[in-house]
């Protein structure tokens, strides 16, 4: 078996679905919004069509039950971690998409719109934009200005970035036996000051790193076997599947309170990352499912500028002229969605993998000889 066919072998099941699917979810969220911009036809009646942010808050307890157990296991294994290693990771995975996405994004909004005749409003010049984004704040930028669809998806990147600047210096200088009790107390702690009315500074710029650290908890007490309790039986994992699916496809699990709604998403995602990672009956096989995640980063960010193109080709075409109400629905969603994947896939094939292979040269073995540990599996992720 080779390398990558062991490495995926090993991988944690059913996480590049879930990436996949999270991805697919944002997508669904910007596609009406933007055709209802531009006087299109547009359809987000069905619940699932507003679950984008949720996708999104997912992906960061997602992040943080991956990332951060490779940073436990690290100093496990060798009592430190290496900063400069992890920061030229994540720099490597993360940034040369980042940094494609911003600057067509400027160009696309300062000078080829115009070159159209295209008149649209920016409130900020491309230096501001570049220095907020290259300074990990692209949430402010975002609330700040109105910076466009294809800049204002970066928010979330800025807030990943954010968290990890702060929890890889952390991870060094604390004791391993000290992770739990930290990240319990930063998430408990962090949450209530999120949501205190006088700190309204942290809810504008979406500073939730809460998800993150609740991730990473949920992913070292896992590791620590303290929680194999919350490893439900058959019965109450399809119990936890089912609200899943219920959270992103029904309104069943709104809540008017912030807080409440937050506080319940946070464990929801929690435990279904756990319980799903660790599934020995229902194990997502499908290629293509899995395919979908591997290649979930760039469907994260390259959906704008395929949701972009696509819309004006349908207000240059007259589309629904041609196919109709719901014909034009149907049109603007599929090609969206089939142009986000196929730039994700060329992106992934041809630009990011030359990026990805450079990063096993700053990655230090993990590995434990525990088979139930968490480092004793692959983490075969696009997040890392």
């Amino acid at each position: 078996m080779s390398t990558n066919e062991n490495r995926k072998s090993k991988a944690l099941p059913n996480l590049g679905p879930l990436r996949g699917f999270l991805a697919l979810t944002v997508v669904l969220l910007h596609i009406p919004l933007m055709t209802k911009n531009q006087y299109l036809p547009y359809f987000n009646d069905w619940a699932i069509f507003n679950k984008g942010y949720n996708a999104v808050w997912g992906f960061f307890t997602l992040s943080g039950f991956l990332i951060i157990n490779l940073l436990y296991q690290e100093k496990q294994k060798t009592f430190t971690v290496n900063v400069k290693d992890f920061y030229t990771r994540r720099i490597l995975r993360i940034y040369p998409v980042y940094y494609v996405v911003l600057l067509f994004g400027l160009a696309y909004y300062h000078f080829i719109l115009p070159q159209f005749g295209i008149k649209f409003e920016t409130n900020y010049t491309v230096g501001e934009a570049f220095l907020w984004c290259i300074a990990f704040l692209p949430n402010v930028f975002f609330s700040l200005f109105d910076p466009g669809g294809i800049l204002s998806i970066l928010w979330s990147i800025g807030i990943e970035e954010q968290f990890y600047l702060m929890i890889a210096p952390i991870s060094k200088f604390i004791k391993s036996n000290k992770f739990t009790i930290i990240l319990a107390s930063f998430t408990v702690l962090y949450f209530i000051l999120y949501f205190n009315p006088y700190t309204e500074f942290f809810r504008r710029y979406r500073f939730m790193y809460f998800y993150f650290s609740m991730g990473g908890l949920m992913a070292i007490l896992h590791s620590q076997q303290k929680i194999n309790f919350l490893i439900f039986p058959k019965l109450l994992r399809l119990v936890l599947y089912v609200s899943f699916v219920l959270y992103f496809f029904t309104n069943v699990f709104e809540f008017s309170n912030e807080a409440l709604k937050h506080a319940f998403s946070m464990v929801l995602f929690a435990l279904f990352i756990l319980n799903i990672s660790n599934e020995k009956d229902y194990i997502i096989n499908n290629k293509f499912m899995n395919y979908l995640g591997e290649i979930s980063y760039g469907i994260y960010m390259y959906h704008m500028i395929a949701l972009n193109l696509i819309v004006f080709i349908s207000l240059k075409i007259n589309v629904e002229h041609i196919f109709g109400f719901i014909g034009t629905v149907v049109f603007i969603n599929i090609t969206t969605i089939g142009l986000t994947i196929l730039f994700s896939h060329l992106s992934f094939y041809y630009f990011e993998k030359a990026f990805i292979n450079l990063k096993s040269k700053f990655r230090k073995s993990t590995s434990s000889n525990d088979p139930k540990s968490l480092s004793s599996i692959t983490f075969h992720t696009n997040l890392n």
